[in-house]
């Protein structure tokens, strides 16, 4: 099977045309022959790096309430702003994993979850993922998420899994894919070659998968002249905040493709299953070298809600 990796960078702030940018990138995975294209983490409308860079803990500030506010703005509605990237998955034939920063209707609409959003070949929106440990900075910005998302589905010959970012390192996280019968995982990372290096190999050793690790860049031309407090954000024009590094590896550990660092691109790999019933010869996580009888995990896939109306 063919998959495709859009390393690309968002109009930082502005959903309609980092749209615009997915869109495109959906069908040129298409065009090449890809069964599934990924994108990196918070990719729609980009990573908050002003937390770090502009007082961010600060409580109680206009300033952060404003950036804040705009970060809502321009947000994802999935039931208002997928309407291209439906079409495109369902021009294409081709399935979607999305990262986006998603204000949840079923939460209210005005707290942020870092969501991947998976489309059918038919455009179908068919899960949301919310990560589940927004990491250090992101949390004062956005909301935890819950268990509807950790699930498993039939790509052509694959079963497809994915987590955001730190949550790969969260080895329950993984597990639960695992025993869920994932064979294809999907790591959607804001960018950097330097946390999918390492990562995107042991995680395919251990679960003798396939390990996707898909990136986003962001450079400071990505940063149009209308943010907020861009001055304080970019200390200079050429400077690069997320670099890319997406990369693939399989089930033997080794890469099929290197960390691509420092540029756009729609990167394609063709996956062959037999390499996964090779390498789970010798070690299979949740099959023959699993022991249920000492080891066990539960897993609340329910997707969480602060209340239970009954009307009538």
């Amino acid at each position: 099977m063919r998959l495709a990796l859009a390393q690309i960078a968002p109009v930082f702030l502005d959903r309609a045309r980092t749209l615009d940018k997915v869109v495109a990138a959906v069908d040129e995975a298409a065009r090449q022959g890809a069964r599934l294209v990924a994108f990196g983490e918070a990719l729609v409308p980009g990573y908050p790096i002003w937390i770090e860079r502009t007082d961010g803990a600060r409580f109680d500030s206009a300033e952060q309430k404003a950036l804040h506010a705009r970060y809502l703005e321009e947000a994802v509605v999935c039931e208002r702003d997928l309407g291209p990237v439906r079409e495109a998955a369902r021009r294409g034939r081709i399935e979607v994993l999305l990262g986006a920063m998603e204000r949840a209707g079923d939460r209210g609409g005005h707290s942020l979850y870092c969501s991947s959003l998976w489309l059918d070949a038919t455009g179908e929106l068919v899960s949301v993922h919310r990560k589940l440990m927004p990491t250090y900075e992101e949390r004062l910005s956005w909301a935890t998420g819950d268990g509807a998302g950790l699930i498993v589905r039939a790509v052509g010959p694959f079963q497809v899994g994915r987590l955001l970012c730190w949550e790969n390192w969260m080895p329950l996280a993984r597990a639960a894919l695992s025993a869920a019968g994932e064979d294809l995982h999907v790591a959607q990372w804001p960018g950097s070659a330097r946390l999918t290096g390492e990562l995107t190999r042991f995680a395919a050793r251990e679960g003798r998968s396939f390990v996707v690790s898909a990136s986003a860049l962001l450079r400071a031309s990505d940063l149009p002249a209308g943010v907020p407090l861009r001055e304080r954000i970019v200390t200079r024009p050429d400077e690069v905040f997320q670099d890319g590094g997406s990369c693939v590896a399989g089930p033997d550990g080794r890469f099929l493709l290197e960390p691509v660092v420092g540029r756009e691109a729609v990167l394609v790999v063709d996956l062959d299953p037999r390499a996964v019933l090779a390498e789970r010869q010798n070690f299979d996580p949740a099959g023959h070298y699993s022991r249920p009888d000492v080891l066990r995990l539960a897993v609340d896939r329910r997707r969480q809600s602060v209340a239970e109306f009954r009307d009538g």
